[in-house]
């Protein structure tokens, strides 16, 4: 008997009827895992004034015991009668708009530095200035303006501060299936008091579109600063003022689309904005009509990522199409120079099933447990080593969830919506490691959105839930009701318990704007309430009702959201006032976390998950495993990771560079030119001034097994490294 056709023929026969598939055992791998490389975080103290006080918030960072414990001082002198070791938020009931906080850590007794000193806010939110761009005028007289769209962060300057990498999109960007002429697409630095860092004009041969720039935010050369990576063009502008190849060509045909001339891969300075290296872009556009259709929908589809790709260090992951051929590249950015890892290709040989598996987003995950990350592109995932792992033919969705989202079961699972009508399941479950479907829901539609997060502690794990007749459900598919919540867009850990609440935005049609709103989900009564409504910002992304960016930016382990101000003339960082008795690691030291944030921002944005179950009755996760860099950290606050590594200098000397990096040949880049005269947007096409950028040749090669870093370290402080936190209760 074929089990499978008898399980798809029973889901086929009604709307929104359940399959689940039969579990097999599957012995999961002994991870490897290495310390990773992460950022060397300050302590991120954030005092807000509220009713009854001043609440105080801060990190608890990876690499730190779990016996830490902390000491909050108020203009100087101690509030805490005890030291806290149960939290990392507490209320003042002594303070006022004019105090002043810093934190303290206590390690055995002994206090260490104290944190950088912060001021009061007077609301629950900072606004950030910006430098809104002027507008402009295109080649067929539309005119355009300019509004805060995606944004990104990382440290930028080594100072363990978050900087703010944003995306300026003008009015009449365009979706791939639109033609039509955009104005230019530009990026801006900012720190969190609004000082501007560098601005990066993209130039008129990059199209505005959510398809279009994707830009990765993240320190890849191990300095301790952060690098902006992006796919430019001849006309691409850098911080400094500098040109990447010809300024003068312009390879827009008359519907506005780019489907000719050449196109770079650019790593930047986070820190000056300056173009560090540029290579020729992979995967190359080719023959336009091979990506599946001649009028330029199909092959500007782009996707971007980072991934731990030797388990140590983070590698650049970019792509080029989803809906037909598909191609994955990865490189390295090392000393100064761009080098290819791998390629993966759709067309190559045994590879052909995997075309037309993409999502409008991707998520990358250590799935198989070996250590090394793996690219999750929506139906179909590709090993560590740009080889084939899985592909459950399930074909292209819209939205995708990577976690833990069923902790009595091991490893990681999917949760997936498929756009395809003739798919067996609308939206299904499956095992991260090897693809299999653990659960499915047949809608015969479009599903077009779905949500992963725990927001009913009455069942364990995270509860999914999408339109279509998915309704709302376990992680192992059990229906909970028919009708789910409306809102299937983000989730953030607001409040004081560890359920997830619901971030969307109020859509008015008639206007064509959202604002931004945080709701809690009841699940007694199927209803919501409202927690936040973000008066005087607006969402991005049309009706996808996004913000500039979600993630845990500052204080404890919950999360800030970014939004911008109805007239994009500043950032709205919002944070949480709610007092939590949960103490977890800040999130941006989870791994799974901090590479979610940084493909936030990619096409269809979607929200990070946890490499863990987060949530009701969730286990104490493991202490994150992980190294800093920061050979001359310039900031003054000393945290209590660093401060116990240093304590170990012995143990230091014995550790070697996470690479034994070979001298390679730096990729030469085109011809700059210093920007002068600002190019108009009507300037007749031309020949390109430059010699084009040799195509790099792909590195097949599997690099060596790194030597690992901070092992000796680890053994040496084990107690305070592999320590975990005390229990979560559950929700009453």
């Amino acid at each position: 008997m074929n089990v499978k056709n008898v399980f798809r023929k029973t889901v086929m026969l009604a709307v929104a009827s359940l399959l689940v598939i039969p579990a097999f055992v599957v012995e999961p791998k002994v991870s490897a895992a290495a310390p990773r490389q992460m950022e060397a975080l300050t302590r991120g103290v954030v005092a807000v004034k509220v009713s009854g006080g001043v609440f105080v918030s801060w990190r608890l960072l990876g690499g730190e015991a779990a016996n830490t414990g902390f000491n909050v001082y108020r203009n100087g002198t101690k509030v805490n009668s005890s030291v806290i070791t149960t939290s990392t938020n507490l209320l003042d009931a002594g303070g006022s708009n004019s105090s002043t906080y810093y934190v303290r850590a206590v390690v055995n007794g002994v206090e260490r530095p104290a944190s950088n000193t912060v001021s009061v806010w007077a609301n629950n939110y900072k606004d950030i200035p910006l430098d809104k761009p002027a507008g402009g005028t295109t080649p067929s007289g539309e005119s355009y303006t300019y509004s805060a769209n995606d944004a990104s962060v990382a440290d930028l300057d080594g100072d363990g501060e978050y900087e703010i990498v944003l995306k300026w999109d003008p009015s009449g960007s365009k979706d791939n299936s639109q033609s039509g002429y955009t104005g230019n697409v530009i990026f801006d630095a900012y720190k969190m008091n609004g000082e501007k860092l560098w601005r990066i004009n993209m130039g008129k041969n990059i199209r505005a579109g959510a398809h279009y720039s994707q830009f990765l935010v993240y320190d890849f050369d191990g300095d301790g600063k952060g690098e902006v990576v992006i796919k430019t063009a001849d006309g691409t502008v850098d911080g400094t003022g500098q040109v990447i190849g010809s300024s003068t060509a312009d390879y827009r045909n008359s519907s506005g689309y780019v489907l000719s001339g050449p196109e770079y891969l650019t790593v930047f300075s986070g820190q000056t904005g300056a173009a560090l290296a540029t290579t020729n872009y992979v995967p190359a556009r080719g023959t336009v009509s091979s990506w599946g259709d001649s009028y330029g929908n199909r092959v500007d589809r782009f996707l971007a990522g980072v991934a731990y790709l030797d388990g140590v260090r983070p590698s650049i992951v970019m792509s080029r199409g989803y809906y037909t051929r598909t191609v994955i590249a990865a490189f390295d950015f090392r000393n100064g120079s761009l080098t290819s890892r791998w390629t993966f290709d759709t067309n190559s040989s045994g590879n052909s099933a995997y075309a037309g598996q993409g999502n409008h987003s991707l998520s990358v995950a250590d799935v198989d447990n070996d250590g090394k990350d793996e690219i999750i592109f929506g139906a179909m995932t590709v090993d560590d080593n740009g080889q084939k792992l899985y592909n459950t033919n399930m074909g292209h969705g819209d939205a995708m969830h990577v976690s833990d989202l069923d902790p009595n079961r091991a490893g990681l699972e999917v949760f997936k919506v498929n756009e395809d009508t003739s798919k067996p399941y609308g939206a299904q479950v499956h095992d991260a490691a090897t693809g299999q479907i653990l659960w499915g829901a047949y809608t015969g539609a479009d599903t077009g959105r779905g949500m992963a997060a725990d927001i009913d502690p009455r069942y364990p794990g995270a509860e999914v839930w999408a339109g279509s007749g998915v309704g709302l459900r376990t992680s192992t598919g059990q229906l909970i009701s028919s009708t789910p919540p409306s809102s299937q867009n983000f989730g953030i850990w607001w409040d004081g318990d560890l359920l997830r609440e619901l971030l969307d935005h109020v859509w008015s049609g008639s206007a064509g704007v959202g604002v931004g709103k945080i709701e809690k989900w009841n699940y007694n009564t199927g209803a919501v309430s409202r927690l936040l409504t973000a008066t005087g910002t607006y969402s991005n992304n049309t009706t996808k009702g996004t913000p500039s960016l979600q993630a845990d930016l500052i204080g404890d382990w919950r999360e800030e959201v970014l939004w911008r101000t109805e007239d994009s003339t500043k950032l709205r960082l919002y944070t949480t006032t709610d007092v939590t008795t949960y103490r977890l690691y800040t999130l941006m030291h989870d791994a799974v976390y901090r590479l979610g944030v940084a493909w936030q921002n990619v096409a269809y944005n979607q929200p990070p998950h946890t490499s863990y179950f987060l949530g009701n009755g969730m286990s104490t996760p493991p202490a994150p495993s992980m190294y800093t860099t920061l050979p001359q950290a310039s900031f003054t606050e000393v945290d209590t990771a660093n401060a116990l590594l240093a304590e170990q200098a012995a143990v230091e000397e014995a550790v070697v560079a996470p690479e034994q990096e070979q001298e390679q040949e730096q990729e030469p880049a085109p011809q700059t030119e210093s920007e002068t005269e600002p190019e108009t947007e009507t300037e007749p096409q031309t020949e390109p001034e430059t010699t084009p950028i040799p195509e790099q040749q792909p590195d097949n090669s599997m690099p060596t097994d790194p030597v690992d870093p901070g092992a000796a370290a680890q053994g040496a402080t084990g107690a305070a490294l592999s320590a975990v936190l005390g229990q979560a209760a559950p929700i009453s």
